[in-house]
């Protein structure tokens, strides 16, 4: 069955799909915020809206491996929480 698709402010313009907004990976999020990549990991995991592509059960491994890739405006959602704004 298919869903409507989430639309999201992008600057510039109106609303358009989630997907066509930027995306960051946590390397990039921990560049901007001087922070770890496990720190940014830890609180982008669950938060919703965000990306997790790989295996989350993993099977024979010690490790989970996956990516996350995070939109623009989960980034500026999570920020604003994270300073109380």
């Amino acid at each position: 069955m298919a869903t409507a698709s989430k639309l999201v402010p992008i600057a510039g313009a109106e609303q358009k799909p989630a997907w066509m907004a930027r995306h960051y990976s946590v390397a990039e999020i921990a560049t901007m915020w001087n922070l770890s990549d496990e720190a940014v990991r830890g609180i982008f995991q669950n938060e919703p809206d965000v990306l997790v592509l790989g295996d989350s059960k993993p099977r024979g491994r010690k490790r989970r491996y996956t990516t996350l890739r995070i939109p623009e405006f989960v980034v500026d959602r999570v920020h604003r929480r994270l300073s109380k704004v």
